[in-house]
């Protein structure tokens, strides 16, 4: 069967289905923060009408903008483009909170959900050795396999590497600023944060 993607892999792209499964019912406006050449964005759109991708990198957007669909792009800055406070049911991002100062853009991802709606990221962070060496272990041989049997897929967009914050301190970041949140990290080399914005 062909993947939604297009049968592209890589340990980003493994982790969207965790983001598009707490798309809220409903929901009418997306935002994906750091959309590089628009994946992300494209999967969102079969369930929300109204999509907004955001990247700074202009060679990435440019990509984006290639793909016949009606996904808005923006090349720009997230933390600093005007959008109205609370104004997405969705706010999603795929690796992208390690390119700026976290607890800074985990902030500015809340703000921009509506009440009920969802904020969902998938990040990576950096590991604390020796103790997360089995992890990162049988993360690499996890990775391995995967790649083995469906390939993998270069994105276009730049690396920052490595990560700024370990992976406890993203969980606190987390829990400080997203409180109710839920965070997991996963054996991909990844990490999750889910947080639905009250609705009162």
């Amino acid at each position: 069967m062909t993947r939604k993607n297009g049968g592209r892999w890589n340990h980003n792209i493994h982790y969207h289905p965790r983001i598009l499964r707490v798309v809220p019912d409903g929901a009418r406006h997306a935002l994906d923060v750091g959309c590089g050449e628009g994946m992300l964005a494209r999967e969102l759109r079969r369930a929300v009408p109204h999509v907004t991708g955001i990247d700074l990198d202009a060679a990435s957007v440019e990509q984006a903008r290639e793909h016949p669909d009606d996904v808005g792009y923006i090349l720009g800055d997230f933390l600093t483009h005007p959008f109205e406070p609370a104004s997405f049911d969705v706010v999603a991002s795929v690796a992208t909170l390690h390119h700026m100062d976290a607890a800074t853009g985990l902030a500015r991802m809340r703000d921009l959900v509506r009440p009920g709606g969802v904020l969902a990221v998938v990040g990576l962070a950096r590991d604390t050795m020796p103790g997360d060496l089995p992890r990162v272990l049988a993360g690499a041989a996890a990775g391995a396999l995967h790649r083995a049997v469906k390939g993998h897929w270069e994105h276009p967009s730049p690396i920052v590497w490595p990560p700024p914050v370990t992976y406890p301190q993203m969980r606190a970041l987390a829990a400080e600023i997203l409180p109710g949140s839920r965070y997991r990290r996963h054996l991909l080399l990844r990490y999750s944060i889910v947080w639905r914005r009250p609705c009162g």
